[in-house]
């Protein structure tokens, strides 16, 4: 993780609302759920930071409980999943499970060769029952981007070094890195 910036509150709903806005028509379109999520994290953590993510970062989001949208089975049970294991899970299954869960495979498959835009993450989990149970690892806690991340690595484009813009809610000195290890 390389650290760009503090930034404001101000800032992060000005870049989501740009990338994402709640108006925009597409199915399963959970951008108002999502601005929600963004104020509780700031409610909550009170500070924000830009930073760029790698591959192995990326990998190790820590993702709440997701129906997969309503589908037949849930992509990440109560206590959490990371991306590299809701990418295991898929992979292992992925037949049976885009199958089962198409509005989550459509958001997927949309973004398998779409632009990266910028994640949403908090050092912990925000105050909201989806994040009730997770367990808390050594990574950062999803708040968006959760189709977009397990996309792009099944697409196998997540990149290896830092180049993925994320905003991150709470104080991130405890996830600084020195020469790829965290301190």
């Amino acid at each position: 993780m390389q650290v760009v910036s503090s930034v404001t509150f101000d800032e992060v709903q000005r870049e989501f609302r740009r990338e994402h806005p709640v108006a925009r028509q597409h199915r399963g379109n959970t951008n108002q759920d999502t601005e929600n999520c963004l104020e509780l994290a700031d409610k909550a953590f009170g500070t924000w930071s830009e930073v760029r993510l790698c591959r192995a970062d990326v990998l190790d989001v820590m993702l709440p409980w997701h129906l997969s949208e309503g589908g037949a089975y849930e992509l990440v049970p109560r206590t959490g999943l990371t991306i590299g294991q809701a990418v295991r899970l898929i992979r292992a299954r992925e037949a049976e499970w885009s199958e089962g869960n198409p509005v989550c495979t459509a958001k997927i498959d949309l973004f398998r060769d779409s632009a990266f835009t910028s994640l949403y993450l908090s050092t912990h989990p925000v105050p909201h029952d989806h994040y009730a149970d997770v367990r808390v690892g050594d990574g950062f806690i999803h708040l968006d981007g959760l189709h977009r991340m397990v996309a792009w690595e099944l697409a196998q484009r997540l990149p290896a070094r830092e180049e993925l813009t994320a905003f991150i809610a709470g104080d991130i000195s405890s996830h600084a890195t020195t020469g790829g290890q965290r301190t």
